[in-house]
């Protein structure tokens, strides 16, 4: 989400005609929106041709900028927020240009525009169109004299001198929905005209924008220290040819991986999820010398920049523990073992204190690799609140890395620690089914979500589903039921599913062939072959339609234009595609004591097939292998029979020759289904005794939540609730086909004498510094220096069931980058509670107030100590600054 480019991709002409001129033999896989042969592609009128093991061409075209639409959706922002209109509101303006250029109508902030000029059929957006867009902002600036900020539709307030500027979000580039990131997008911010009219100008459907990849691909790097693969089916020989040339192509000078042709630099996640795909054992010596930059001074591994200031907020550089454990299954390296085990621990001993929740059994943080809120989390949820979901994917990732732990320590005879780090695995494998399993759907849900009361977000997130097969989180009837009943679109299977609506293509509406990869592995695992096949087709089309390994394309349209962020030569796309051949076709599997083989062999890609010069520890292996299946007829070495088993002790060249058993692979199916948007979630309000949210054209009704828990369903847009000692309230939209959209924000009605406040200046001193918006007389700085350990004394009336949080700013970054969450453990009466997050909220934005996550404490009538204390394990991923402002804590009672 964080790697902001422009890219610019070359195309080469005249290659249509070489494309053309041939017959077609050999259909493989028809797969609705394309056919897969045994040299070629076809997608429509578009064909990629293998011209040879070392040759490609393609005449894709995108149509990206053939048909926009003159629709443009659009809204204004202050300081990169969303927070002109309601969320779902925009403003809607027909681009019919003329003489090349359109100009909206003077907008005065917040209130709507809708156009309602009358569009003719195939009408479409002009090439190099010039837009000019006006805001009047004199309501904000009259509130900013009158009393010193401006209340937007949200309730929040925005201070005269917290405002950086005024920007335009929008669904037509160069126009983009990310909020967060439109700071680092200097056109799309407008400027003064000096009477609070703000105005820019932008071109769109630019004709230099237009999307383009190669046509032709010719091998120009010497693989040959690589395994070298032939087969019957020239298209997966040059797929692959090509892959092994990105492969070199994606190693720096300093010899660590580069993530992507336009994303320099080493990413936790990206590499460890390549290293445990091929990089591993492709290349070692590169996979450790990339890991160990992901290690901070203190040997902790390092989470990357991402959500309200990174760790503890995203939580998936565990990762890293897996690809380290496979390099050493690999290497049987024993100095590699014995330097991971050490990060490894730490950092994990950190997260223990940190995110694991003790009553789930799960541990807290965001997706994994789903690192761009808006992308698969409901608009209304903050970084806080993205800190306490506990997601399948991460919660795979925290398993499997326990497990290795475990393992290591076994080895290094650490036995307490094996044994302890075994049970956690288990935990949080039981968490898992639990918590997450959805027996009605057959799979796995996305996560758990909210505050005080955690429900279930019942869509499918495709990693965590395949990382809990491929690592017997889920036994072996949900392993079946997962691949026949997870949701795949016609170009693959989608990062979730269904869709959310109003988010433009990255995360949501798109497929990521290294996801793609997993999922296949998962399929493998399950013996589903129609999902395998299927999955090899999703990956080898747009890798031969682009010439290139693409980071991700639209689900829609499978095109690699029209996501937010996309790269070529992308390290895990192309680790995935070469992993078919060695992980999926010859199923080589490295373990602590030898090379075993699981090959898998669709029916449809039967034949003969060799893997020579694979280099496994002190020998050199030349595989061939016949036949299709998962099972295995015969297994030789040098001509005498053996086990599927290579020993770590072999040394030498040697032959291998593997004979299928052409066996059945039975009754498998996959569950096909269109692209699907969700309904937006209701944004809600709590009017005196009544809930109130606004309506929905499309819903079929409304689900009413209490406490986590569905206790009515309305047409209506009204309730009526009851004064409870304490009540979370949400709502659901419904819409005809019963797929429900996310949970509102919850909103609280509780008693009146139910909440306390405690004012921090009460209990400490308060700042110098000349923030404004918060409460009583002041607020309290909290810094690796300044008030380590805050004690706030209080006195409970009445003993019960209390959640606490404190409201805090903390102006030190953005809201989706750099590393300086906040992080404290809470204490009552010197025993630990959980922890505390405060995460940023923007940058320089100190008036910029909000809630931490909230925990809940069990509270004895009497005079307690509520402690913030910084403690080692709460050093964050910044490692200097972990800063807040705070204004108050809040204790709200919820049961007796």
């Amino acid at each position: 989400m964080n790697r902001i480019i422009i890219l610019a991709i070359v195309t080469m002409a005249g290659m249509s005609s070489l494309v053309k001129s041939y017959a077609q033999p050999g259909l493989i896989l028809e797969a609705g929106k394309y056919k897969l042969y045994r040299d070629s592609i076809v997608q429509g009128k578009y064909t990629a041709k293998s011209l040879s093991e070392s040759e490609l061409v393609s005449d894709y075209q995108s149509t990206a900028n053939a048909y926009k639409s003159p629709l443009i959706n659009f809204k204004f922002s202050i300081n990169g927020k969303d927070n002109e209109m309601a969320p779902g509101m925009d403003h809607h303006f027909t681009c019919l240009s003329k003489d090349g250029e359109c100009a909206v109508p003077l907008i005065k902030f917040g209130t709507q525009l809708i156009d309602n000029t009358s569009l003719p059929d195939n009408t479409y957006l002009a090439p190099n169109t010039k837009l000019r867009i006006r805001v009047d902002l004199g309501n904000v600036f009259n509130d900013f004299d009158k009393q010193g900020y401006y209340t937007t539709v949200r309730g929040d307030k925005i201070y005269k001198e917290d405002f950086k500027g005024v920007y335009v979000a929008g669904s037509t580039a160069p126009l983009i929905w990310d909020f967060d990131n439109l700071v680092n997008h200097p056109q799309l911010q407008l400027k003064d005209d000096g009477n609070h009219v703000y105005e820019t100008t932008l071109l769109l459907n630019a004709q230099e924008d237009e999307k383009k990849t190669d046509a032709h691909w010719k091998l120009s790097k010497d693989i040959s220290a690589f395994p070298q693969y032939t087969s019957g089916y020239s298209i997966s020989d040059a797929l692959y040819n090509m892959s092994l040339e990105e492969m070199i192509k994606a190693v720096e000078p300093d010899s660590t991986f580069r993530t992507g042709k336009e994303w320099a630099g080493v990413w936790t996640r990206d590499i460890s999820y390549s290293i445990i795909l091929s990089m591993a054992h492709l290349q070692p010596r590169v996979a450790m010398k990339s890991l160990l930059r992901k290690v901070n001074k203190k040997g902790r591994i390092i989470q990357d920049t991402g959500t309200g200031g990174a760790w503890p907020c995203s939580t998936d550089r565990m990762i890293w523990a897996v690809a380290a454990w496979e390099i050493y299954k690999v290497s049987g390296n024993k100095d590699w073992l014995e330097q991971a085990y050490l990060i490894i621990k730490n950092s994990i001993d950190d997260d223990l204190n940190v995110v694991y929740d003790a009553v789930t059994g799960l541990v807290k943080g965001e997706s994994s690799f789903l690192d761009w809120r808006e992308q698969t989390y409901p608009k209304w949820m903050q970084p806080a609140d993205i800190f306490q979901s506990e997601c399948l994917g991460t919660n795979a990732v925290h398993y499997q890395a326990n497990k290795v732990l475990s393992q290591m320590a076994a080895i290094l005879k650490q036995q307490k620690i094996a044994d302890k780090h075994a049970a956690i695995a288990t935990q949080i494998k039981n968490g898992i089914n639990k918590y997450l399993w959805l027996p009605e759907k057959g799979y796995y849900a996305q996560y758990l979500y909210g505050r005080n009361y955690k429900i279930t977000s019942p869509r499918s997130e495709a990693l965590g589903e395949a990382l809990c097969i491929i690592w017997d989180i889920a036994d072996k009837a949900k392993q079946k039921q997962i691949i026949s009943h997870t949701p795949v679109t016609d170009f693959g299977i989608t990062c979730i599913y269904p869709q959310i609506p109003g988010i433009p293509p990255y995360h949501n509406n798109a497929v990521w062939p290294f996801v793609q990869t997993y999922w296949m592995w998962a399929a493998v695992k399950a013996g589903n072959e129609k999902a395998v096949m299927k999955s090899i087709g999703d990956i080898y089309r747009p890798t031969a339609m682009f010439l290139t390994n693409k980071e991700n394309f639209v689900a829609e349209n499978g095109d690699f234009a029209g996501t937010q962020i996309n790269s070529s030569n992308m390290l895990w796309s192309l680790s995935g595609d070469i992993s078919i051949v060695h992980k999926v076709f010859f199923g080589i599997r490295f373990n602590t004591n030898g090379l075993a083989f699981e090959p898998f062999v669709p029916k449809a890609l039967s034949g003969k097939r060799s893997l020579t010069n694979f280099t496994y520890r002190d020998a050199l292996l030349n595989i061939t292998m016949e036949g299709f299946g998962n099972r295995i007829a015969s297994f030789t070495i040098d001509g005498k029979p053996s086990k599927p088993f290579v020993d770590i002790n072999l040394k030498g060249t040697h032959a291998i020759h593997i004979k299928l058993a052409n066996n059945s692979f039975g009754d498998n199916t996959i569950n096909s289904q269109p692209v699907y948007f969700t309904l937006p979630a209701p944004g809600i309000s709590l009017q005196g005794n009544m809930v109130k949210w606004d309506s929905e054209t499309d819903a079929a009704n409304y689900r009413i939540l209490k406490n986590g828990k569905q206790i009515a369903e309305t047409k209506k847009t009204t309730f009526a609730v009851a004064k409870d000692l304490f009540a979370e309230y949400q709502v659901m939209a419904v819409d005809k086909n019963k797929v429900t959209s996310f949970a509102s924000e919850p909103v609280v009605s509780a008693s009146e004498k139910n909440a306390r406040i405690f004012e921090a200046e009460t209990f400490a001193s308060k700042t110098g510094y000349n923030y404004k918006g918060f409460s009583g007389k002041g607020f309290v700085e909290i810094s690796t220096s300044v008030n380590r350990i805050l004690e706030l004394p209080v006195n409970i009336e009445s003993q019960g069931l209390y959640t606490i949080d404190f409201r805090y700013a903390n102006g030190n970054g953005p809201v989706n980058t750099e590393n300086k969450c906040a992080i404290r453990t809470i204490k009552v009466d010197n025993i630990q509670k959980g922890t505390i997050v405060f995460p940023q909220r923007g940058t320089n934005e100190w008036s910029n107030w909000g809630y931490s996550n909230c925990v809940q404490v069990r509270l004895e009538k009497g005079k307690h100590i509520i402690a913030l204390s910084f403690e080692d394990f709460n050093d964050n991923m910044n490692g200097n600054i972990n800063r807040a402002m705070i204004d108050y804590l809040r204790i709200t009672r919820m049961e007796n």
